[in-house]
């Protein structure tokens, strides 16, 4: 992939294991890490495909939940020993997740403190702005993780079967041509679901293309990807505050 991609919002591995946590609602305190660590790798495998630059730290983090992994397979009585020498790697990687995840729980909190303290004194809207706001507020939408892109992502190049080869003509996309095209399409339409860009991609290549120029127009500020609810349906739509 000739096209590599760096990301300014991207979060960091231990976001990815509260995000595989969160979505398979599992207890902080009690994580199967078989599961996680499998889980963990296959989003790893992605990001390899992706060519993301920050994969350096995720795979810090894939080594650890190795390791943790290997030390739960070994013989009772091997395990007590080595836990008699140096302190349980489970355990520190739970201490780290908690602290973790309270500290974005504070940062939440403040910043929604944040958004609440602006409405106090808002503009003046004219008559256009309010309809504008009471068209808006009818449904609401959050801005989509970007471990559900990857997830959706991982989840278009299953449906594309490996045989799905034998083109007579092999054709070339670039990022600049699917920035184009998702530019224009949501020239004519208000939102796009993101599971429809993919059905309309005919090769994995094409899938991964269109992905990294989602990823582009999302770290430009020109596109949002949203959700109802964490782990639903994405859909992309234009970003309207950078525009305005």
């Amino acid at each position: 992939m000739a096209y590599k991609i760096r990301l300014d919002i991207f979060e960091g591995p231990l976001d990815l294991l509260l995000y595989l946590i969160r979505k398979d609602d599992i207890d902080i305190k009690d994580i199967p890490i078989a599961s996680i660590t499998e889980q963990y790798l296959r989003f790893i495998e992605i990001m390899k495909i992706l060519d993301l630059d920050v994969i350096g730290d995720f795979l810090v983090m894939a080594a650890t939940l190795m390791h943790i992994k290997s030390r739960m397979l070994l013989p009772p009585e091997n395990n007590e020993e080595q836990k008699t020498d140096e302190d349980d790697p489970k355990e520190e990687l739970i201490r780290r997740l908690a602290e973790y995840q309270r500290f974005k729980e504070i940062a939440g909190d403040l910043e929604q403190k944040e958004k609440e303290r602006k409405d106090l004194f808002p503009r003046p809207a004219d008559d256009e702005q309010k309809r504008q706001w009471k068209e808006e507020a009818k449904e609401v939408y959050y801005e989509t993780n970007l471990f559900d892109l990857i997830s959706a992502l991982s989840e278009a190049l299953k449906k594309i079967p490996e045989d799905l080869v034998h083109e007579i003509v092999k054709e070339e996309y670039t990022v600049e041509q699917k920035i184009q095209y998702i530019v224009e399409a949501l020239l004519e339409t208000e939102r796009m679901q993101l599971s429809d860009i993919f059905g309309r991609c005919r090769s994995k290549v094409e899938i991964v293309v269109t992905f990294l120029a989602i990823l582009e127009l999302i770290r430009l500020k020109q596109i949002k990807a949203v959700q109802k609810r964490a782990f639903e349906n994405i859909e992309i739509i234009r970003n309207t505050e950078s525009q305005s």
